[in-house]
């Protein structure tokens, strides 16, 4: 049984009120399964965070392990850069969240699947 690691956009999801999708992390919780976060989404979270939402994102991070961005991490999110940069348009912050959980051995909970062409992550799909 896998971690799962929560993209962004997922996060978003959560503070914006989606009940199937903050129940389908407490459930995965629930099972066993952690939920984390790298730093990369922490900060797009607060960069585009809206008035009377910073008390919830607070509450939902320290809900959360964060996945600390190594040497490692870095490495493999400039192969999967130099890999699907110009065929799929990867991001510095995509990149690096997928090698975050990739080097975890997480899951990666997104609804950006595009952003995520990687062979070598499993990508959460919502039940």
């Amino acid at each position: 049984m896998h971690d799962i690691l929560l993209d962004s956009d997922v996060i978003i999801e959560i503070l914006r009120g989606n009940e199937e999708v903050a129940g389908e992390v407490i459930s995965l919780c629930e099972s066993g399964r952690a939920a984390l976060y790298t730093p990369v989404s922490k900060a797009e979270i607060y960069h585009g965070i809206r008035e009377g939402e910073s008390g919830k994102a607070e509450a939902l991070f320290s809900a959360c392990r964060s996945v600390p961005i190594t040497d490692e991490i870095g490495e493999k999110a400039g192969r999967y850069l130099r890999q699907f940069h110009k065929s799929h348009g990867v991001d510095i912050a995509d990149a690096l969240i997928a090698a975050a959980a990739r080097i975890n051995g997480a899951e990666l909970f997104t609804f950006n699947h595009k952003h995520y062409p990687m062979k070598d992550i499993k990508l959460h799909k919502l039940k």
